[in-house]
């Protein structure tokens, strides 16, 4: 559970990152890497993009090798996983920014017709 946290929490940081900090908002992970390391914009997006990689090595580790977590409960998480790095991945923020690639997927999954 907390490598999905991790992967979404950087995903979403990085996709909206640019936004956020036009309005004003609040440090991200981007920036608080920044700062804390004196790199640059493009070094804190590899670095973690790194953690993101290591993050769902230990999803997939997790998934694949339970200990005591039901494995429904583990598709859930790995579920939720998928769908944030869908949403975030290529530093593209469809969650608010619901545009073609969103409406594309929301139409092919509740309107189009699956044929037998």
């Amino acid at each position: 559970m907390k490598a999905t946290s991790t992967i979404m929490r950087l995903l979403d940081d990085m996709a909206s990152h640019k936004f956020e900090q036009e309005r004003g908002h609040a440090v991200s992970s981007v920036e608080c890497y920044m700062k804390q390391h004196g790199v640059s914009k493009q070094h804190a997006y590899q670095e973690l993009n790194k953690r993101v990689e290591d993050g769902w090595k230990d999803v997939n580790q997790g998934y694949l090798k339970p200990i005591s977590i039901p494995m429904h409960l583990l598709s859930c998480i790995l579920d939720f996983a998928c769908t944030g790095d869908f949403m975030c991945r290529g530093n593209k923020d469809l969650f608010t920014n619901v545009g073609d690639t969103m409406n594309d997927h929301i139409t092919s999954l509740f309107l189009d017709l699956v044929p037998l």
